[in-house]
């Protein structure tokens, strides 16, 4: 397939799990891809001699970096914003600095990195940022703060699709439920608990998430702008 033949992309925590996916989704498509790791150098050296991408390790809590990565990236046609991660237990309890990180990489990255790309990105480019459907709804106690950082996705893409529509450039929220990677395993401890919310009474896969996000990023998706897209099982139905 060569579906994405001569684009460029970036894919801003890309060398585990969904954005692994992503990145081997695009590379399969035909796309020039760059992916961003922060701790898994092996992980991300593996991924990009399987699949001819490159691999750049940047902190996605360092604002000037994430900026400095996607400005020297160049002109890109499609940008996605992977990075993230959870701080859980009772928040009365938590390191007050374990939450600001978590707020710089859910929600501050996302934000410096879309606007970045608008710089430079041609008309018709494609920005989808990974949220979660715990956005919309949080079943269980000790995840305010992930689900925080998963609602301010939401009105970021409302907004900046207002801004950047002019251009053509379109952004778009994904928001898995619970998906089989090392963080959410199918047969972890929660497993149960999860999957009763579920009409479809499995873990996604990855890759399931990465064809959602290659049709957002396709000529197909060109009219679908400031929207959030869940893909769940029902999880939040």
């Amino acid at each position: 397939m060569a579906a994405f033949e001569g684009k460029s992309v970036l894919v801003l925590g890309g060398s585990r799990g969904i954005g692994a996916a992503i990145v081997r989704r695009f590379a399969a498509d035909g796309a020039a891809v760059t992916f961003t790791y922060a701790g898994s150098r092996e992980a991300a050296e593996q991924l990009a001699a399987e699949t001819g991408s490159t691999a750049a390790q940047t902190d996605s809590a360092d604002r000037d970096a994430v900026i400095a990565r996607v400005r020297d990236s160049g002109p890109l046609d499609v940008l996605v914003v992977n990075s993230g991660f959870a701080v859980l237990g009772d928040p009365l309890e938590q390191d007050p600095d374990a939450i600001d990180r978590l707020f710089r990489v859910n929600v501050h990255a996302p934000y410096h990195a879309s606007v970045e790309a608008a710089r430079q990105m041609p008309e018709g480019g494609r920005i989808i940022v990974i949220g979660s459907v715990n956005g919309d709804r949080m079943p269980i106690a000790g995840m305010a703060s992930y689900a925080v950082s998963k609602s301010a996705l939401q009105g970021m893409a409302r907004g900046l699709a207002r801004d950047f529509g002019p251009r053509g450039i379109t952004i778009n929220v994904v928001q898995p439920g619970p998906i089989d990677t090392d963080a959410n395993p199918a047969d972890g401890p929660m497993k149960d608990l999860m999957h009763s919310f579920m009409a479809i009474k499995r873990h996604g896969r990855p890759e399931e998430v990465a064809g959602m996000v290659a049709w957002l990023a396709g000529p197909e998706a060109g009219f679908v702008t400031g929207a959030m897209h869940t893909i769940d099982g029902a999880f939040g139905a």
